[in-house]
């Protein structure tokens, strides 16, 4: 946590002005942060704001760098099966978080601050995520062309992206449909097994 020398910085309105940060992010998007209206509905002063954070993009930053949403699941036996758990989440609406984050997306081409605070939120998990598949697919012998696990890893990212755009969930079946006719052939390329 950042701030000027002096009195302690409580940790207690720092997570509270957080929260009021995502509040707001979910809700009205990031067209709509500022301090003011941070201050107002935290009941706190703006200088305790700046202290923490020097600008709103820093704010944003720390309060969605904190979420977890890529979510490893637990082996289920296969690759498809492992990436059909990977992305369940997409069959449900956006959260709260992730609606925070999809405000974030758009301003985020244009500010350093902001991408890498989506880049600790979704990038480098989902990147991490993939690795651990793949690994977890090596040692049951699914193994993946390095080239294949770098584009599934750009692919699943693209299509997450997508996601926090158009908001709306798919469906279980199209949810298969694009692990079954999209990752899967593109993981095993034409005319190799794809394992059930």
């Amino acid at each position: 946590m950042t701030g000027a020398p002096g009195r302690p910085l409580s940790s207690e309105l720092s997570e509270q002005l957080l929260t009021v940060a995502v509040d707001i992010l979910a809700d009205e998007g990031w067209g709509r942060l500022n301090s003011d209206r941070i201050a107002a509905r935290a009941r706190a002063g703006k200088a305790g704001i700046y202290r923490r954070w020097p600008t709103m993009a820093a704010l944003a930053r720390a309060a969605v760098g904190r979420f977890r949403l890529v979510v490893v699941p637990e082996d289920r036996g296969s690759l498809r099966e492992d990436l059909l758990g990977l992305l369940e989440r997409w069959t449900q609406p956006l959260d709260r978080e992730e609606r925070a984050v999809a405000s974030l997306a758009g301003a985020a081409c244009h500010d350093e601050e902001l991408r890498a605070g989506l880049d600790e939120a979704v990038v480098r998990p989902l990147g991490q995520a993939v690795r651990d598949l793949t690994a977890r697919a090596d040692a049951r012998g699914e193994a993946l062309r390095p080239e294949r696990e770098r584009l599934l890893a750009t692919v699943l990212e693209a299509f997450w992206w997508q996601r926090y755009r158009l908001a709306e969930p798919l469906t279980p079946d199209n949810l298969a449909l694009v692990v079954d006719e999209v990752l899967m052939p593109m993981v095993r390329g034409v005319g190799e097994p794809v394992a059930a």
